[in-house]
């Protein structure tokens, strides 16, 4: 077995035989079995979506895009399946990975966010797609991505069933691809935190990556990390809460990404635009859209963005929440607000984020190879500091523009 490992982590290195440059991890290198795949125009549309939306509004820096991060992906999905082979080589687990499987792994590193389109993640509580299930239906669409694939010795469908994980499988390797693919310590995280941190000019979501990928681990097909990492699992759930805080759900993002949000919402309600109309679409394509709400996406292009008129805690028994629990409602609301004020409906928005999580799901593996949840052993990130840390984050707001006093706002409010 030691020998079949040795084999597979020799297969592994001896395939990557060019590299890309990249500003975050220099020299990422790759097979050349794979430049037909990145050439791919549904690879290449990456390049043209930018990873953080409006963020550059808030830090000019935030211009790299999809992908950029792809490759980053790609690059930490290698160091942490090395990583792993090494591990099996002494003995210390014990894996079910082929060559094939390897590179059909990394192939869904590379590719796992080709279903995405501009602010994708903005408009989760919208009836899509989900970017995974795009991405397989691309890459079974047996155009050039999927010969491009098939040229490279990997099955395509193989490739969707790692990166869409609502897809059935129980093939124990793929399961291991999905579990190193998504989850706290997943490739995407470590490299989106850093790249994120690194054109966003800020130090918080900064990670000791090879430290890290040194520490996982698998037990019965499960990624697990060692106990002696559990402050860099710290870390980088801290790490998220900051990088929330100051870049993602800072109140100019949300301005920005609820204005989209609401132009898109106003353009299905009349009719305008579907949401097959958004998927494959690349940032100045989404921009262009024959919308008749086409004032606001203008507005968010060229950095006109609405002001902050009213901001309070987010509180599920709130009064006002209970008016705004669903995108109905919330679009009524708003309406019945913007009659109050006498404005145009699409001059009110209101912006609640989406729950979010600060719990670790990684098992952590303790002396004498035993299992134990992280939440069994970690003293800060208990449920409670969870709570607290979530309820920081998410705040009830309405967005305006600076043409609507913030007074009025509050009287119409009858707050």
């Amino acid at each position: 077995m030691q020998r079949t490992y040795t084999s597979l982590l020799s297969s592994l290195y001896g395939e990557q035989q060019f590299s890309i440059r990249d500003p975050l991890w220099k020299d990422i290198r790759l097979p050349v079995s794979f430049k037909p795949i990145i050439g791919d125009p549904v690879f290449q549309k990456l390049g043209r979506i930018k990873q953080l939306g409006p963020a550059f509004h808030l830090y000019p820096g935030a211009v790299h895009t999809r992908l950029d991060h792809s490759l980053g992906v790609y690059h930490v999905g290698f160091l942490i399946l090395s990583s792993l082979l090494k591990q099996a080589m002494h003995g210390k687990s014990v894996l079910p990975c082929t060559e094939e499987g390897m590179k059909t792994f990394l192939c869904a590193c590379l590719l796992h966010d080709i279903g995405h389109f501009p602010f994708a993640h903005s408009l989760k509580e919208l009836p899509l797609k989900s970017h995974e299930a795009i991405a397989d239906s691309l890459i079974r669409q047996q155009g050039s991505l999927y010969k491009a694939i098939r040229q490279a010795g990997i099955q395509g469908e193989q490739v969707g069933l790692i990166i869409d994980e609502r897809l059935p499988c129980d093939d124990k390797e793929i399961e291991l691809y999905r579990n190193i693919l998504s989850g706290t310590l997943d490739p995407d995280k470590l490299d989106y935190l850093n790249r994120d941190a690194f054109f966003c000019g800020v130090p918080y979501g900064t990670q000791d990556v090879s430290y890290i990928t040194d520490q996982l681990t698998v037990v019965d097909t499960k990624l697990a990390v060692s106990e002696q990492a559990m402050g860099s699992v710290e870390h980088l759930l801290f790490s998220k809460y900051l990088m929330y805080r100051n870049v993602y759900w800072h109140k100019t993002t949300r301005s920005a990404t609820a204005m989209i949000k609401k132009a898109i919402l106003l353009s299905f309600a009349d009719g305008s635009l579907n949401g097959e109309d958004l998927y494959g679409l690349d940032d100045e394509q989404f921009f262009l859209l024959p919308s008749s709400n086409a004032s606001l996406f203008a507005a968010v292009r060229d950095n006109r963005l609405y002001r902050l008129s009213y901001e309070k805690a987010f509180e599920a028994e709130g009064e006002l929440e209970k008016q705004t629990k669903d995108l109905t409602k919330r679009m009524e609301f708003e309406a019945e607000l913007a009659g109050r004020l006498g404005v145009p409906e699409s001059h009110i928005i209101v912006d609640i984020p989406e729950p979010i999580s600060f719990e670790s799901d990684i098992p952590i593996l303790c002396e004498g190879s035993v299992l134990k949840h992280f939440h069994d052993l970690d003293q800060i990130f208990s449920y409670d500091i969870g709570r607290v840390f979530t309820k920081s984050l998410r705040k009830f707001r309405i967005f305006t523009p600076s043409s609507i006093p913030r007074q009025a706002v509050l009287e119409a409010l009858e707050l």
